[in-house]
């Protein structure tokens, strides 16, 4: 079977040499033509992953109660901006607004719901499942484009689609890994020439073994920075989601995801999602570089329990059938459980906000 940016990927690297694994990461995703968000539907089941909102309702319940719980402690400001960068098909936001909107009806009501989403094609699937909150939903393509003002923003799995840079370590110290091709012409990585200033390494590099891999992202800074320089404007909190670590380290993160299965990331360009692991300490690091609190980072498991997600498990589940009570306890363990298949330990949630205040269920205002 044919694969026409495998193709096109093969012949930009005959024509120009090895690619970086940023610009492979990039063309897989976001090629105009064959890339993966422009042509395939990733999400639920017939897709090839599902996020914690598609799992069940519980999910985007939560992150509303978070919210309307930020709004109240910066001391209930309105008029306030909803937004969600990368929302999916909109189960997560449906699920906030109607948490939001039981909650607290005056943030509901003088409010505005901003949706940064850049596929027309998952524009549409919004706009069916937020149908009941027509004339308050507005789409941006861009963050920069929301309108001025306090800000209560959650993404959701948005940072691990951000590229990355990868180096790796040789005999001559660590060198960009490139992405080129083998004796039969097919892709394989390789190490390039560009190496990588040593201070941003977490630990002196002699002890590390040969093909030791290292990871940057200057791109998820760059976004994370964005957020944080809006969150200084005009106020606000945003909770960010994903998979990754809690500290900086060493390891190669890159995979790809298809038919929710692992696949080698240079198997199938374009017809798999390509991502890698969040560095959350260095998100939370920018984010106190910018002047922005950090309120601070948990375990998504830790983080939904703390707010009352089986309180709210143990409520919805009150005068169901049985079949109904076991899918939604077996949703909370997928949510909030660690082990293999669970998001619990793997998701970290991480809350920045400006000006300071002190949010559940994190404990402390951090320094």
């Amino acid at each position: 079977m044919t694969n026409p940016l495998a193709d096109k990927i093969k012949s930009l690297i005959k024509a120009n040499g090895p690619i970086s694994v940023t610009d492979y990461f990039s063309l897989c995703l976001a090629d105009p033509q064959h890339g993966y968000y422009r042509t395939r539907e990733p999400f639920g089941r017939a897709g090839d992953f599902t996020t914690a909102p598609e799992i069940s309702q519980l999910f985007g319940e939560m992150i509303g109660i978070f919210l309307v719980h930020a709004w109240q402690q910066h001391g209930c400001p309105e008029p306030a901006i909803i937004a969600e960068i990368g929302p999916g098909r909109g189960t997560m936001m449906s699920d906030m607004l109607r948490v939001i909107r039981r909650l607290a009806p005056d943030l509901y009501q003088s409010g505005s719901v901003h949706l940064v989403e850049t596929s027309e094609r998952l524009q549409k699937v919004q706009a069916e499942t937020l149908a009941d909150h027509e004339g308050k939903i507005h789409w941006h393509a861009s963050f920069e484009t929301l309108p001025a003002g306090f800000l209560l923003l959650a993404a959701n799995e948005l940072f691990d689609a951000i590229p990355i840079r990868q180096f790796v370590h040789t005999t001559q110290g660590f060198r960009e890994r490139m992405v080129g091709l083998d004796a039969g012409g097919e892709l394989t990585f390789a190490a390039g020439v560009a190496g990588i200033d040593p201070s941003f390494l977490p630990s002196p590099a002699q002890s590390l073994g040969e093909g030791t891999i290292f990871e940057i992202a200057p791109a998820r800074d760059a976004v994370m920075a964005a957020l944080c320089e809006r969150l200084r404007a005009g106020g606000g909190t945003a909770i960010i989601i994903d998979y990754g670590h809690l500290a900086t380290g060493y390891g190669d993160t890159l995979q790809a995801v298809r038919e929710h299965r692992y696949d080698p990331p240079l198997a199938n360009p374009g017809r798999a999602d390509l991502t890698s692991h969040v560095d959350f300490e260095q998100l939370a690091h920018r984010a106190e570089m910018e002047g922005v609190q950090v309120n601070g980072l948990a375990y998504q498991g830790d983080f939904l329990i703390g707010l009352g997600l089986l309180e709210r498990a143990a409520a919805l589940g009150r005068g169901k059938d049985t079949l109904m009570q076991e899918g939604i306890r077996s949703a909370v363990e997928r949510l909030a459980g660690s082990g293999s298949g669970k998001m619990g330990e793997l998701f970290k949630v991480l809350a920045v906000s400006s000006p300071e205040v002190t949010l559940a269920p994190f404990q402390k205002k951090a320094q």
